[in-house]
């Protein structure tokens, strides 16, 4: 982690059937690989697809969008989203009386997000297309 702490994830059930799915076709010990023998993927791969489909988003974007929908969309009181985002809570004092991580409320926001991300599109959803490359 950037700030240098620990950082449980709690993963959502859809997550992890496609973690098991994908450890039958794994050729490292990787979940995400790199293009370089035994490395991960790069901390830029995600921003380098973006770039190259000329998209007007970014990655930290994509962090952003969860918080919004957490803070607008769901009851999860509003440190649950954070501590999700790995952000420190309160000043120092209250963080130094909160040992614990809420993984389990934590669970409940991430399977209320995978449900979220894979119910039917609506209308407000913008689906990212290939463009052809213009000569």
């Amino acid at each position: 982690m950037k700030a240098g702490r620990a950082h449980r994830v709690p993963l959502s059930d859809r997550s992890v059937q496609i973690l098991k799915s994908m450890s039958q076709v794994r050729t490292s010990d990787f979940v995400f690989p790199g293009s370089k023998a035994e490395r991960p993927l790069s901390v830029m791969a995600l921003e380098m697809v973006l770039r190259r489909m000329k998209e007007d988003a970014t990655v930290h974007g994509f962090r952003s969008a969860f918080r919004d929908w957490a803070g607008e969309s769901t009851a999860f009181p509003r440190e649950i989203a954070e501590a999700a985002l790995a952000h420190l809570v309160g000043d120092e004092v209250e963080r130094a009386y909160r040992r614990g991580d809420a993984l389990e409320k934590r669970r409940a926001l991430m399977e209320a997000w995978a449900s979220f991300c894979t119910s039917e599109p609506s209308a407000k959803v913008v689906a990212f297309i290939k463009r052809k490359k213009s000569k």
